[in-house]
């Protein structure tokens, strides 16, 4: 028995206590991962999956459904600007930096809505190659894990207020998970706006696979009719949060189902450490990880001048 057999399943347990952090919590799975290995991989790889959407649809137990509405409907426009402006753009740098077209759109994917699951979800219609596949997943994971950092000691230097920093966290962060984890980082109220702007914008997901898929065939390729895997936690948030609205009298069952996910969240992200691989890590060369910083760096930038300068609110 490795030391890895031993490791993964004690830290997995340890993340579940109150006094970790979503940061430490994922440095400790990076690190598990990359020096004793993580022998059960394939497991809590599909364990991260349906511990994020069990934790989102938590956290929607404590959401205001009203609150969640308004920002689904109001942010329409800024969101169909912000995600193809991120498309044109990652396709543009993929093409200077000679990233293969393929790798190319899933790096620019992942960037304009909701990292991995986007990714995934384009993947049955795109069919790029395995090992453009794990490029992509490698580049967002990367980028993501600087974000958990990052974000917050940016937000805390710039003075942004609870709202502000939720919404550019949502706006500019790959990952749900991530997001969710930055936002919980900085303070409760950025947790509740970067979730549920998050969420709104991952319903793109839809619209942007069947538009991957017209483009291909039109492009004279032939879309794959497999199992896609659709993001069914955002109806699940939305369920729960409408549950809750509906139902006042079990808002403070609600407040302790949300608490309990929160805490989830650092156990999956443990997990999302310990996932990385170092063949992954290998995987990522240079030129596409440039294209996903370079594209991610633009983005947030545009994103946090929208909002300081009240362009997005």
């Amino acid at each position: 028995m490795s030391a890895g057999h031993l490791l993964v399943p004690l830290c997995a347990v340890v993340s579940l206590l109150p006094f970790v952090s979503t940061g430490v919590a994922l440095v400790a799975g990076v690190g598990v991962a990359l020096t004793v290995g993580n022998p059960y991989v394939d497991f809590t790889r599909r364990a991260t999956h349906a511990l994020l959407s069990l934790a989102v649809v938590g956290l929607g137990a404590g959401m205001d459904l009203r609150v969640v509405a308004a920002v689904g409907a109001g942010g329409v426009l800024y969101t169909v600007v912000g995600i193809g402006t991120c498309l044109l753009l990652g396709i543009l740098l993929a093409r200077v930096l000679g990233v293969s077209r393929e790798a190319g759109l899933l790096i620019s994917i992942g960037t304009a809505i909701c990292g991995g699951s986007a990714i995934a979800a384009v993947v049955p219609v795109l069919r790029p190659k395995e090992q453009e596949v794990s490029v992509a997943l490698g580049t967002v994971f990367l980028l993501n894990a600087v974000a958990l950092f990052a974000f917050p000691a940016v937000g805390h230097v710039l003075q942004l207020d609870a709202n502000q920093f939720g919404l550019w966290s949502a706006l500019a962060i790959h990952d749900t998970s991530s997001v969710v984890g930055a936002a919980l980082r900085y303070s409760p109220e950025s947790l509740a706006v970067a979730t549920t702007v998050k969420l709104a914008r991952a319903l793109w997901i839809v619209p942007l696979t069947l538009g991957v898929g017209a483009w291909q065939r039109r492009k004279g390729g032939v879309a794959l009719q497999g199992r896609t895997r659709w993001p069914w936690f955002i109806l699940g948030f939305l369920a729960a949060a409408a549950l809750v609205a509906w139902v006042p009298g079990l808002q403070p069952a609600g407040h302790v189902v949300a608490g309990v996910s929160r805490q989830v969240l650092v156990l999956t992200l443990f997990l999302i450490g310990a996932n990385l691989t170092r063949s992954a890590v290998r995987a990522v060369g240079m030129r596409p990880l440039l294209q996903g910083l370079l594209l991610w760096v633009v983005m947030a930038s545009l994103s946090l001048g929208a909002i300081l300068f009240h362009l997005v609110a």
